[in-house]
């Protein structure tokens, strides 16, 4: 290998040191849907990024969704997936699927993505340790629910004890059944519980684009105010509107940085997370 490659791959190292020394201990809140988790090329990646941070000394704690994954097997089971304001109307029967999918499926198959690359993960839902506890959010929706408290102790148990908790989003309510969560409000809510340093939205597209067909008219920084401005211009909605939410709903909440990059891109969360030069939008409070 030539001098100059070996001079790179050192710089590259060197210049990851700050950021592993601030991320050295703390949490850092992970969600990714469907895109990735469905993908083994993308999913394998993402698990290497993940089990690297927590082997460097973060915390990593990963939310999932999996809505692609339902609907398509509540169609091959002759079931219609109905939607209300984007949020999937959950009777007891789509409860049993959701829960079979995404505890039964896509949750062990983050599992055994992380643990092929060394990483120690248990796999969990709301419901595991009394974690989520939800309440119905709207009669018209069913099953579907929203975060009345967290109990962070099972998950700060397993991280203290070097494992990765993977984290379904289903929560419980007080006669214990089960309750659908939207992933991302879910995870904003985890990382304001947990005090986590980070949050990070993998998603299918780069960031928030000020124009959302121009893929090269990525915003790189937002503070909370420019991001509330950008929602009531219209120039966020649609699918990234619940992460732009629950990424405003963190860093009000003390997370220090929220950020959205492209689960699409090899290693995207070391590239945006140990390296100078981010590939995502960052979101900051305003007073930063």
């Amino acid at each position: 290998m030539e001098d100059r490659s070996l001079n790179q791959i050192a710089r590259t190292l060197i210049e990851a040191l700050p950021y592993i020394r601030q991320l050295y201990d703390r949490t850092i809140v992970i969600k990714f849907g469907g895109n990735v988790s469905s993908d083994p090329s993308k999913l394998d990646k993402v698990a290497q990024d993940i089990v690297l941070l927590r082997l460097v000394g973060t915390r990593p704690v990963v939310v999932h969704g999996g809505g692609g994954e339902i609907s398509a097997l509540m169609k091959r089971l002759d079931m219609e997936p109905t939607f209300v304001d984007g949020l999937r109307v959950t009777d007891d029967e789509t409860m049993d699927v959701v829960e079979m999918v995404l505890v039964g499926k896509v949750n062990k198959k983050i599992v055994s993505a992380l643990q092929k690359h060394g990483g120690r993960s248990v796999g969990l839902s709301g419901k595991d340790g009394g974690l989520i506890r939800a309440k119905m959010k709207d009669p018209r929706l069913g099953r579907v629910g929203e975060v009345e408290r967290v109990d962070t102790s099972v998950i700060e148990t397993l991280s203290s004890s070097q494992f990765i908790p993977v984290i379904a989003p289903i929560g419980s309510n007080g006669d214990g059944k089960g309750l659908n969560i939207n992933a991302d409000t879910l995870a904003g809510e985890l990382s304001v519980a947990l005090g986590a340093l980070k949050y990070v939205v993998l998603t299918d597209v780069r960031g928030i684009l000020r124009n959302p067909s121009d893929s090269e008219s990525l915003i790189s920084t937002l503070t909370v105010n420019e991001a509330r401005q950008l929602i009531d211009d219209g120039v966020i909605r649609g699918g990234m509107l619940p992460k732009v939410l629950s990424c405003i709903r963190a860093v009000e909440g003390g997370v220090e940085r929220a950020h959205i990059l492209s689960g699409e891109i090899p290693h995207s969360l070391v590239l945006e997370l140990l390296t100078d030069r981010g590939i995502g939008t960052m979101i900051c409070g305003s007073d930063q």
